[in-house]
This record gives structure tokens, sequence and C-alpha cells, in this order.
């Protein structure tokens, strides 16, 4: 074993939340150590937000090509032929990309002097943990913990991962694309990934407990997104449940009481993701717990002094910006800031198709005006194909002082707006302060400001 290490802080776990937190921790001055037993980044970078998008990119490329392909073209472009697809090169890409904002990581951790050493930490007490690796072990004793340990993908019980039933992980690493994939869960990450597989010609079935998708967003928002699959054969069995493996295919059951056979390729679970608690020592740190996850105040220090923790393993939102914001803040109070954790509003965007975003309040009651204004009506929007698909953009605003509460919109690369909507309700803004922002010309955003001068009774162009 190496000597002790005795940092001022020590950072577990090397996501959004532990490699921001390290880093600015780094460029106050703070002697830093950050142990990670896997590439930096974390599930969001390595596993789950970056890897997605990549893939949900390469799928629209195909469907579009696709479309060309087909007798009446697409938008007068003709392909002779269908597009063949080689998944292991899409992956392959997609790795390209991990692995450069991976090492991009790394390069900001060095330029911010932080130490990063490669291993599982074990804790003995709550500053104390023994960091083992294939070829090394070191011992850390640090002033300050930052626990930064994320989450993983929840398990049925019966039907453990393994070949046939896999992961979201899994399934971005796939060697070919499944002929039949299920997906169990129709939450944001089993039908962004649905959806992909679906444009990359996946015969998609979805299984879901609850009576519609997006059980966490309103009808209105999510309308959309289930006329899509509709309309491209993605089969929905809504208020069902799994039951478990039959031969080749996921056996599940109806509310109603009828079981069927669905066959399946792969089987893909997205029922949740849960705190990662287990296996690095929380037992020995003497910390309360809020449920299943680590209990925390609004600078997220927990019940030990000079420990904190950040991210998936405080709670929802289960989000990687969630815990970078965490993350900063907490190595500017370690370096004798006056910080503390309290957010207007957390953006939340499904990368579905067409894209969701969420922020602030997503229901009005009669103190509240609402204007809605739908993309159909925005030449940006058309201009690219994303008008007719049902999508908006709704704001929510108190009825007196008309300041804005809550933003929602639907639509083709509508994410690319979830920084506006987060800076409006965080600095304040009133439906009279958007109507007074002149918007480029053609642009989404021009629909942000539609929406703010309908809830003043004074649209433009509805």
């Amino acid at each position: 074993m190496s000597a002790m290490l005795t940092p001022k802080v020590l950072v577990v776990g090397g996501g959004p939340g532990g490699y921001v937190a390290a880093i600015r921790a780094g460029q106050l001055g703070l002697d830093t150590v950050l142990v990670d037993g896997d590439r930096l980044g974390g599930t969001c970078l390595i596993r789950g937000c970056i890897p997605s998008k990549a893939l949900i990119h390469v799928a629209g490329l195909y469907e579009e090509m696709a479309a060309a392909a087909e007798e009446k073209g697409r938008f007068g472009i003709h392909l002779g032929a269908r597009p063949a697809l080689d998944f292991a090169e899409t992956v392959a890409w997609k790795e390209s990309v991990v692995d450069r904002l991976s090492g991009g990581v790394s390069a900001l951790l060095r330029k911010a002097k932080v130490k990063v050493v490669t291993g599982w930490a074990t804790f003995s007490d709550a500053k104390t943990c023994i960091v083992e690796s294939a070829h090394s072990t070191a011992a850390i004793r640090a002033e300050h913990v930052i626990l930064a340990t994320g989450s993983t993908a929840v398990e049925l019980p019966f039907l453990p991962f393994g070949d046939k039933v896999i992961t979201s992980t899994e399934a971005l690493a796939l060697g070919e694309v499944p002929k039949r994939l299920v997906v169990i869960g129709a939450g944001y990450i089993g039908l962004e990934l649905g959806i992909a597989f679906a444009k990359l010609g996946s015969e998609v079935s979805i299984v879901e407990a609850q009576d519609r998708i997006l059980p966490l967003y309103d009808a209105k928002l999510t309308d959309p997104v289930r006329n899509w699959l509709n309309r491209h054969g993605v089969t929905l069995h809504l208020g069902a449940r799994a039951l478990g493996l039959s031969g080749d295919a996921l056996e599940i059951e109806t509310r109603a009481g009828e079981r069927m056979a669905l066959p399946a390729d792969k089987i893909l679970v997205t029922v949740g993701r849960t705190p990662r608690i287990g296996g690095w020592g929380l037992e020995a740190m003497a910390l309360a717990m809020d449920g299943g996850f680590v209990a925390v105040d609004d600078r997220c220090a927990t019940s030990t002094n000079n420990v904190w923790a950040i991210g998936d393993l405080v709670g929802e939102p289960m989000l990687a910006h969630k815990a970078s914001a965490q993350g900063e803040m907490v190595a500017e109070i370690i370096a004798g800031h006056r910080r503390r954790f309290d957010p207007v509003a957390i953006p939340a965007v499904c990368f579905t198709e067409p894209e969701i975003v969420s922020v602030g309040l997503d229901a009005a009651d009669d103190n509240h005006v609402v204007g809605q204004f739908p993309l159909q009506a925005n030449g940006r929007a058309l201009s690219m194909d994303g008008g007719n698909d049902g999508g908006f953009v709704r704001t929510i605003a108190e009825a007196g002082g008309g300041r804005i509460v809550g933003i929602q919109a639907v639509g083709r690369h509508i994410s690319e707006m979830a920084g506006e909507f987060a800076t409006l309700i965080e600095m304040g803004a009133t439906l009279q302060d958007v109507a007074g922002i002149i918007h480029a010309h053609p642009t989404l955003g021009e629909a942000t400001h539609e929406s703010a001068l309908k809830a003043l009774g004074r649209a433009l162009h509805i």
C-alpha cells in the first residue's frame, strides 16, 4: 500500500456531480483528490445521456434517409436504395464521442491540479477510505468528503439482468440492432431508446404499468409523442405488468387479467434508477438517511460534519445538471463561500420524438394565466418539418403581476430552448418582460415570445 494521502477534499465519484466538484475545488486552490473506478464522466457521459443522444442522432439520420429511399422520396430527395446500417460502426462512433468528452474531463482535472485515483473506495469511517484497483491500493484520509456515487438501474427480481434482459448500458453497446425489442417502462429512458431503435428498424413493444406514457408529464405534452409511436408501429401495452420470461418471449398481464407473450430478442428494463448506496462503506459513515437517499440540508451537508453528498445519491430529480450545480456549490462552501442550493426551477428534458421540455410549475389554477402557442404557426418549425406534430410552447404566469412560474414545450429540437425557459423563471421574468424582448426570426424562440403574448391576450400570429 502506498503512503496515506491527506487532501483537503476527497471526491468519491467521477460523474457530472463529482468531477465538477473536484474541478471547482481545484480552481479555488483546495488540495483535492477524486476517486473513481471507471472512465471519468460517470453514468451520464459514459453510459447514459451522451451516448444515448449520439444514438438518437444517428437514428434520426437513418430514418430520414430511409424515407428518401421510398417511392415518394423526402423533400424532393430520392435515393435509389435504402441506406445500409453497420451498427458496429455506429457504436464505434458513439464511443469516439464518449472518449473525447471523457478525455476532456481528464484534461480539466489536470488543469485544476486535481489528483485522480482510479479504483473503488471503501470507507472505514467518515473521512478515511481504502481505494483498490487491479494494480494498486491507496489509503486516503480527508478533511472534507464529497460523496457523488450516483445511481444504478433498478432490477426486477423476476427478470435479472443478463443475456436477453438488458439495461440502457447494454442497449447502447449492442453489436447489432435487435429485430424485436421489448421495453419495460414508458418513462423517458425507455421511450428515448425505444424510439431510437424503432427508427433503426427494430419492432418495438413498450410495456407500462400505468395507463399512459411519461406519467410525470401532462397528457397535452405527451400526446404528440404517443401519436408518433402509433404512426410508426410501436406497440403500446399500457396498464400492463411484466411477469417474466417464457421461452424467447416476455410474458405480460393486462389490468383486465389477459396474459400474452411478447417475442423478444432483447428486453430493455427501464423502470427507474436507485441511488448507489452499497459497496463503499456507507454503514461506517454514520450518515442519516431519507428513505433510500442520503439526507442532506440545503447546502448538501450530511449529518456528519464535513461530509457532503450530491446528485442522485440525495434524491430527485436525478439529473446530471442538478448534480453539477450541487458539486460546484459544495466546493465553494468548503472554500468559505456562503452558498445554498435553492434553485427556482430545474429543467427536465425528454429526447423523445418529438422532444419535451418542462421547467417550473406545470399545472395552472385560477391564480394563473396560461398562454399556449402552436409550433404549426412558427416559421422555423415548419421550415424543418417540425410544425405538424402537435408541438407547442406553453407559458404559465401569476395572474396578478405576471411573473412566469412555468414553461413547457413539445416539438422537434425544442430541447435547445430549455436554457431560455430556465433563465426566464430563475430571473423572475414577467410576461411583459418577455413581450418586450425581440426574438430573432426565424427561430423556435419566437414561440416563447408568442406564448407570453397569448397569456397577455394579444398574440400576433394566431
